[in-house]
């Protein structure tokens, strides 16, 4: 994950690609229920105007993070899939009725695996990219973004061009766990 940008911008085809191949990441009944609000240049102030005022700015770890040339929120749509779920193809699995009948939020990890085909995308083509969680004002954020109530905000991704050394965060010397540690064969 890169967290200091160069502030060249990223051409809107090259990003149009990424999201045409991240919207190809795996879909429960194709719905592909999420968005991006995708903030570019200097309207990434916007962004960090609500989640980093400036008076918070001096003190903040990754100055250069503040550079990327995008900034892009991705958003799950619960309704899209109880709706898809309610058509007739679909209906007798009991999905349509409501939220509440999914045994997991299909419509999260779903566009999870859109966002990481994203982050990997960008990754091949060279850009850097970064996932982080909204914190602050998240609240105040989609107001000033005019973004529906219902859907769930997973995070945000900057996107850009790297900047000289890649800064690494603080978890990143955490040994990786094995297969080993990972995998229960036949059982638990």
């Amino acid at each position: 994950m890169t967290r200091a940008f160069a502030t060249t911008p990223i051409a809107s085809t090259l990003l149009d690609d990424l999201v045409d191949l991240a919207a190809r990441a795996p879909s429960a009944g194709k719905v592909q229920g999420w968005h991006l609000v995708v903030l570019e240049g200097a309207d990434t102030e916007r962004f960090w105007n609500v989640t980093l005022p400036p008076e918070r700015r001096d003190t903040f770890r990754w100055q250069r993070l503040l550079d990327a040339p995008v900034i892009a929120l991705p958003f799950a749509d619960a309704g899209a899939y109880v709706d898809r779920y309610a058509e007739p193809d679909k209906e007798g699995t009991g999905l349509g009725d409501g939220p509440d009948a999914w045994p997991a939020p299909y419509w999260t990890i779903d566009a999870s695996m859109a966002v990481m085909t994203l982050l990997l995308a960008a990754e091949d083509v060279g850009l850097g990219a970064l996932f982080f969680g909204v914190f602050h004002d998240a609240d105040r954020l989609r107001a000033e973004l005019g973004v529906p109530a219902d859907l769930e905000l997973l995070g945000a991704l900057a996107l850009g061009h790297r900047a000289g050394d890649a800064e690494r965060g603080r978890s990143a010397a955490r040994s990786r766990r094995t297969p080993g540690e990972i995998i229960h064969r036949g059982r638990w």
